[in-house]
C-alpha cells in the first residue's frame, strides 16, 4: 500500500517495538518524516535508525511537561506536525483478577498511560495542527474498548475511553481541519504476544486455540496490518473520515463464530 506523505511530519508514540514500530516504519516508507518516540530511548533510537531521515525522542506520555517539551521541539525543528499516532500503551499480566481484588496502583498505572497519556499528547499536538488548520490524530484503542473482557477491567476501561475521546476530539477539531480517528486491533502477533501465547514455555500457550476460536480468519494479525490501517487514516485520500473506529481484528467483533 502506497500513499503520498511527502512533506508531512509524523510522531508515533510507543514506537520502539511492536505495533508502534510497524506504524512508524510504514509512515516513513510512504514519505513522511517520522519521529519515533518511546520511554526507552536506546531501543527507539535503534528502531528509528532503519528509516532515513527519521528522528528518535524519549517521551514518557505520562509526564505532561515532557510531552509538551518534545512536541514543541518537533515543531521548532521540523516546522510543523501533521500526524500524531497515539500508540503508547500498557496492560497487566500479573494482575489478571476480578475487580474486587484489583490493586489501585495498577489501575492508576494503566489509566495513566493508556488514556491520560493519550490526552496529554493529543492536547499538545492539537495546538500546532490547529494553527496549520490541518492534521491527523490517530488513536490506537483495542477491540476490548468495544467489547469488554473479563479480568482486564482497567485496560478495558481505558481503551473504551480512547474510543469516546476519539469521537469527542473529532467533534471539536474536525471543523478546524484536524481529523481524529481510531484503530481498534484484535489479537496481534507482536514479539510479546508471541512469547506469551506461542512460545513453548509461554504463560498462556494453553489458551491459544480458545483465543483463535473467536477469530473467523483463524489467526492473529501482523503488526503491519494495523500499520496499514493507520496509513489509510493518515492518507490525504481519507479526507472525509472523522470520528471513525476502524477494527483490525480478523472478524473478532463480527459475531459468534462458534455454533450453539
Amino acid at each position: 500500500m502506497k500513499v503520498d506523505l511527502e512533506g508531512k511530519v509524523a510522531l508515533v508514540t510507543g514506537a520502539a517495538r511492536g505495533i508502534g514500530q510497524a506504524i512508524a516504519d510504514t509512515l516513513a516508507a510512504n514519505g513522511a518524516r517520522v519521529v519515533y518516540a518511546d520511554i526507552d530511548l536506546q531501543v527507539v533510537e535503534a528502531a528509528a535508525a532503519r528509516s532515513p531521515g527519521a528522528l528518535a525522542r524519549r517521551m514518557d506520555v505520562t509526564d505532561e511537561a515532557e510531552v509538551e517539551a518534545v512536541i514543541g521541539g518537533i515543531v521548532r525543528e521540523c516546522g510543523r506536525l501533521d500526524i500524531l499516532v497515539n500508540n503508547a500503551g500498557v496492560n497487566t499480566l500479573a494482575h489478571r483478577v476480578t475487580i474486587d481484588q484489583f490493586p489501585t496502583a495498577e489501575w492508576e498505572r494503566i489509566l495513566r498511560v493508556d488514556l491520560t497519556g493519550l490526552f496529554f499528547a493529543s492536547r499538545a499536538a492539537a495546538k500546532p495542527m490547529l494553527a496549520q488548520q490541518s492534521g491527523r490524530i490517530i488513536n490506537i484503542s483495542s477491540v476490548l474498548g468495544l467489547v469488554p473482557a473479563r479480568l482486564q477491567c482497567p485496560f478495558t476501561a481505558a481503551k473504551a475511553g480512547v474510543v469516546n475521546l476519539t469521537k469527542a476530539m473529532a467533534l471539536e477539531l474536525g471543523s478546524r481541519g484536524v481529523l481524529v480517528n481510531c484503530v481498534a486491533p484484535g489479537s496481534i502477533l507482536t514479539e510479546g504476544t508471541r512469547q506469551l501465547f506461542y512460545g513453548g514455555d509461554g504463560k498462556f500457550n494453553d489458551r491459544v486455540q480458545a483465543l483463535l476460536a473467536h477469530i473467523p480468519l483463524g489467526r492473529p494479525g501482523d503488526p503491519r496490518e494495523v500499520a496499514y490501517a493507520a496509513l489509510f487514516l493518515a492518507a490525504p485520500e481519507s479526507s472525509y473520515i472523522n470520528g471513525a473506529v476502524l477494527t483490525v481484528d480478523g472478524g473478532w467483533l463480527a459475531g459468534y463464530i462458534r455454533e450453539f
